[in-house]
């Protein structure tokens, strides 16, 4: 009986080493190549972490060594968080994803756009330029500036990624909850799911786990900048939060979030989003529009959905939900799979983070060792 116990205990340890010897081969493969400094992976199920593993450096350099709570800028990674925002808040009766948005923020007048649209980049809005976005240090600044811009074609008829549509979206949840979209953030999503280090706005002592974004070049690695930034420290406030990139978080606490979505809204007993909510976010709601940055994808509210599985997205069910973000990091929910895979690098110049070798490499690593 004992050696049978010791048996099990054996293979299960096997079993639950796998995972992490393949995918750490699979970065270091990265890391040699010069794609990453360093990566922090995580492979999520509905009940719990069965992976989280870390690899390399914290910047260019190579001086710091990553932690599992080293903190990297999520950037478009932020627009789901945004999405489910709007979604409790539809929820709670408070809106409706087919309201006007001239309903909450009149300046935008009788131009056809509704929430839905925005949630689904099929607006058409117009883009602020880099210097008005340098310039406003709330949403609400923003507003104006985007009401001036005209639309590019009518909405719902074409499918173009689109900025103002997710910032504009945070400034319909600041308006309806009267609260700044950092503070609605928190109280709603980060405290009650243990995000303990995702902000908009760093604190002093969590920047010695700041990573230093990189970029590729005919060197190497070098530092690059984060554009969102407009040179200013992670910690400066004299910024409006980005509902559309803004975010930081850690590959841990993005684990949490993903896992939520994974069970259908749920985690911990706590309910984030109705399932009917749930259902309507993660579905297709571009119909037969060609949406995505790889073959394949729809768009549901606020996220990227598998339609047909190719590429990137060859070992993943069809209705596997996520997004990435401009740095390279990805969050990919997989329901049919019972799994989230989250990628945590920080790399500026990819041709297309969405279809970068680093995330492939992931993915395989980690679906060939479920």
């Amino acid at each position: 009986m004992i050696l049978r116990l010791l048996l099990v205990a054996a293979t299960c340890s096997a079993f639950a080493a796998e995972p992490d010897d393949a995918i750490a081969a699979k970065m270091r493969d990265m890391i040699a190549a010069n794609e990453i400094p360093g990566a922090v992976t995580v492979i999520a199920t509905r009940d719990g972490v069965r992976h989280l593993g870390v690899i390399g450096h914290a910047e260019a350099g190579k001086k710091r060594p990553l932690r599992k709570d080293s903190i990297f800028w999520i950037a478009s990674m932020t627009k789901p968080v945004t999405a489910v925002a709007v979604m409790m808040l539809q929820d709670a009766g408070k809106l409706s994803i087919d309201d006007p948005l001239s309903k909450y923020i009149p300046e935008f007048g009788a131009n056809g756009v509704t929430l839905r649209h925005m949630l689904t980049h099929t607006s058409g809005m117009g883009e602020a330029t880099p210097a008005e976005l340098a310039a406003a240090r709330t949403l609400a600044e923003l507003a104006p500036v985007y009401a001036k811009k005209p639309l590019a074609f009518a909405p719902g008829s074409q499918w173009k990624y689109c900025q103002s549509g997710i910032n504009m979206l945070g400034r319909v949840v600041e308006i309806i909850s009267g609260e700044s979209l950092d503070k609605f953030f928190e109280k709603q999503l980060f405290k009650p799911l243990g995000m303990k280090d995702t902000a908009f706005y760093l604190k002093g002592k969590q920047m010695s786990r700041w990573v230093t974004p990189a970029r590729k070049d005919a060197e190497g690695l070098v530092d690059s900048p984060v554009g969102l930034l407009a040179g200013k420290p992670p910690t400066a406030r004299d910024r409006f939060p980005a509902a559309n990139g803004g975010l930081f978080s850690t590959g841990p606490d993005y684990a949490r979030f993903a896992r939520m979505l994974l069970r259908g809204g749920e985690l911990d007993g706590k309910r984030y989003l109705s399932e009917k909510s749930f259902q309507l976010m993660t579905s297709i709601q571009t119909g037969d529009l060609k949406a995505g940055f790889i073959p394949g994808h729809g768009w549901g509210l606020g996220v990227g959905v598998v339609r047909e599985p190719q590429g990137q997205t060859a070992m993943s069910k069809p209705g596997t939900f996520g997004h990435g973000g401009a740095f390279g990091t990805q969050a990919w929910i997989d329901p049919g799979n019972n799994v989230a895979l989250i990628l945590m690098i920080q790399r500026a110049n990819f041709r297309n983070s969405d279809d970068s070798p680093v995330r492939l490499a992931f993915q395989q690593a980690a679906m060939g060792a479920r």
